[in-house]
């Protein structure tokens, strides 16, 4: 089975992403969960990227880098919003990436290469009007990204939450969810 590196949201390393970890262990999967925030959970995304800034962005993704340094490389990276960010990084710099799967946000490849990594397949999900994912260019970028190589896919859900997946917050959604999990459990099974 596949071994992932699973990194939190803003509000950190929420019961519901535990939960999201534990449904893909389920499946057979070796998943970590390194916390970015050394157990520090926030109530809102504005408090949670308050905290990021606080102690600094470089300080958030050193962590996620130190995180991978102690897994083997072959690795598939997962992030959620806030941990996309070290997910796509780590997907695009470090060598034996075996795929990457980015929910909720997407940065432009070009923040960490020339290019998309040849070999390394993508999965992006957000939904058409979460204000973050729509309106500050993730969906834009997921598009690009899409558009530059062969080995990637987009979802877009109907609806207008950021974390629709957490299954903790007022903001999930079942069915979206739902169908979220099963596009990436056949991800994984498909990059395995």
């Amino acid at each position: 089975m596949t071994e992932i590196a699973l990194f939190h949201h803003a509000l950190g390393l929420t019961p519901g992403v535990v939960a999201f970890a534990d449904t893909l262990r389920a499946a057979g999967h070796t998943v970590h969960t390194p916390d970015l925030f050394e157990g520090k959970t926030f109530a809102t995304i504005e408090e949670g990227v308050g905290h990021a800034q606080e102690i600094g962005f470089g300080t958030v993704m050193e962590r996620a880098r130190q995180a991978a340094d102690a897994l083997p490389s072959e690795l598939v990276y997962l992030g959620f919003s806030l941990g996309v960010v070290p997910a796509q990084m780590l997907a695009q710099t470090r060598a034996g990436a075996r795929g990457a799967v980015l929910c909720y946000s997407c940065l432009p490849f070009t923040e960490f290469g020339e290019s998309w990594p040849a070999g390394v397949p993508v999965q992006i999900h957000g939904m058409d009007a979460d204000p973050y994912f729509a309106d500050e260019g993730d969906l834009d970028a997921a598009r690009e990204l899409v558009a530059s190589t062969d080995d990637a896919e987009l979802f877009v859900y109907p609806g207008d939450q950021h974390y629709f997946a957490d299954s903790t917050l007022p903001s999930y959604r079942p069915e979206a969810a739902e169908l979220l999990t099963q596009r990436v459990l056949e991800f994984l099974a498909a990059n395995d």
